[in-house]
């Protein structure tokens, strides 16, 4: 049985802490594959105008460059509007029949899981893994959700502060990747 990861997230940008979270993912759960699935809008931030999308996307593969066990999807992207985490995992479920999908979240959504859209279902059709957020107490995952908190490689860092830091003048190496960097100096991104 394929053991498949899905990792959603606006990635506005994809930083350090988002590839160790993905190889924590791969080595723990004994991925065959890990998709890293941009948003073309979070439900979780409306307000948020990210990024460009060919920004985004471009910024994700360059920091998975080289990786066979990753890779970049741009099904909520090419669907448009909010990105709902059951369109995308009945997606993965049809496309992988038969596969054991694994859902990554940050455990600050973990107390909000039982709202999400067709919560019921979502927890049917995969199982959750939650991202330890370093120096929190981890929350158990809410029924009728399942799941686990990886424990490798917690990153105090997120794509918020990262905004901030460019806005402010600041540098952000290393905590994205060097290709990264470059994408956003050189298109003037978040500033």
């Amino acid at each position: 049985m394929q053991r498949i990861g899905l990792y959603g997230g606006s990635f506005d940008p994809i930083h350090t802490g988002h590839v160790l979270v993905g190889q924590a993912a791969i080595e723990e759960l004994k991925l065959n594959r890990l998709f890293f699935i941009p948003a073309a809008r979070s439900p979780f931030k409306p307000d948020q105008q990210p990024a460009p999308s060919e920004h985004r996307l471009a910024m994700i593969r360059l920091a998975l460059a080289g990786r066979t066990d990753c890779e970049v999807d741009d099904f909520e992207i090419q669907r448009g509007g909010t990105s709902f985490t059951i369109d995308t995992v009945r997606y993965f479920a049809h496309r992988f029949p038969g596969a054991k999908l694994f859902y990554l979240i940050g455990a600050d959504n973990v107390p909000g899981l039982p709202k999400w859209r067709e919560a019921g279902e979502l927890a049917e059709l995969a199982e959750f893994v939650v991202i330890p957020r370093p120096g929190e107490t981890p929350a158990p995952l809410p029924p009728p959700f399942r799941g686990q908190y990886l424990n490798g490689f917690p990153f105090g860092v997120s794509a918020s502060q990262i905004r901030a830091r460019i806005k402010a003048g600041q540098s952000i190496e290393p905590l994205v990747p060097a290709p990264v960097a470059e994408v956003i100096r050189n298109n003037r991104l978040y500033l």
